[in-house]
């Protein structure tokens, strides 16, 4: 039928949607800039500039690609179980973490359910929120970005099903307390804990799935792997929640490329590993040198990244320059970051020039 009108059968909450803010690759930045893509500096997506471990490199070479993946991810959850110490009933691999996600909400959320965002946080716990025809209440952080506990409480009503905290949150880099994830728990409500940047941060709230059925923990192989591009990350939670998510996953849902280099990447930890400590130093001294700058205010970081906090109207000239240079960066649109955006944490050459530039905008300012 030619006047068929697609807009009428669609999910009328969905008409509205605002679609998630998502990072452009290389070529297209390079497109948008005129600058040739080898002076490129992208450091607006969390990324490993270090890239993968060589072995998971090699290992995409022997991937089975005519093969399908097991369906029941046994030695992907082997070797996330050796990894963590939890047993292979208590985890679940996803196509990202972002796939787990979205399957907490096909499994807990129906329309009209809300859940709890401890804002400015994460984007894509809201965006999928409103898919799934939830409502989202926010509780506001407090002036240095950690939970408000009394906000929290405020916000909780007979609709609430679901709390979504980041730790360290993204963008803000702090670390929720442990009292506060344990206080949280003996609420009647499902708890999800995106500790993505866990290996930068060395904390991690994973010793309490097996004890508590109402806490999810999200993990990533996108920031310390440098898998990014293969998305592949995992939840650990209660048993009784890893039933739900094998039954109502796709079945093939992590592609063999992104197994090949999940399991490579857990024999190179050690390669890894030294990948991680150059950024932790890298952030550190960013964050030492940053708020050198009068009219900035570098906030502490347990992720790879640092959210940069500028003094009214300084922060649009300092994000032109970057991108100037061909250096790209993390910029928000709420009333709360409008002043603010955050560096990923890069090579010691991209941070160095990053700071230079920096330094130059605000000196011109």
């Amino acid at each position: 039928m030619k006047n068929f009108n697609i807009d009428k059968i669609v999910r009328p909450h969905l008409l509205s949607l605002v679609t998630y803010d998502a990072v452009n690759p290389p070529d297209l930045l390079s497109q948008k800039s005129g600058i040739p893509e080898n002076e490129i500096i992208k450091l607006n997506g969390n990324e490993n500039p270090y890239g993968a471990s060589p072995k998971a490199i090699e290992s995409l070479n022997q991937a089975q690609v005519h093969l399908y993946p097991d369906p029941d991810q046994i030695r992907i959850r082997k070797a996330i179980s050796a990894y963590t110490g939890l047993p292979i009933d208590n985890i679940v691999a996803g196509a990202g973490a972002d796939e787990i996600i979205d399957l907490i909400f096909r499994i807990f959320i129906s329309p009209g359910d809300s859940i709890l965002d401890c804002s400015p946080t994460f984007g894509m716990y809201s965006f999928c929120a409103k898919i799934a025809g939830a409502n989202v209440k926010f509780a506001e952080r407090d002036s240095n970005y950690d939970l408000n506990i009394e906000e929290i409480e405020k916000n909780i009503d007979s609709s609430t099903k679901l709390i979504f905290i980041t730790s360290p949150n993204n963008p803000t880099g702090n670390l929720v307390s442990y009292d506060h994830i344990t206080y949280l728990l003996e609420k009647d409500i499902l708890l999800v804990v995106d500790e993505a940047y866990f290996e930068f941060a060395k904390s991690s709230v994973q010793n309490l799935v097996l004890e508590h059925p109402n806490l999810i923990v999200l993990r990533t192989m996108s920031k310390w792997a440098g898998l990014a591009g293969l998305r592949v990350g995992y939840g650990l939670m209660h048993s009784s929640a890893t039933k739900y998510l094998m039954e109502i996953k796709p079945p093939y849902n992590v592609n063999v490329s992104a197994e090949a280099a999940l399991l490579a990447s857990f024999e190179d930890i050690e390669f890894l590993q030294k990948n991680v400590d150059k950024i932790i130093v890298g952030r550190n001294w960013m964050n030492v040198e940053l708020n050198k700058i009068n009219g900035l205010t570098a906030y502490p970081s347990s992720g790879n990244y640092i959210l940069c906090e500028f003094t009214e109207n300084h922060c649009k000239t300092v994000f032109g320059e970057l991108e100037e240079n061909g250096i790209f960066v993390r910029k928000f649109h709420t009333e709360r970051l409008k002043n603010s955006f955050r560096i990923s944490i890069g090579t010691e050459t991209q941070n160095q020039k990053v700071l230079k530039t920096i330094q130059k905008a605000m000196n011109n300012e």
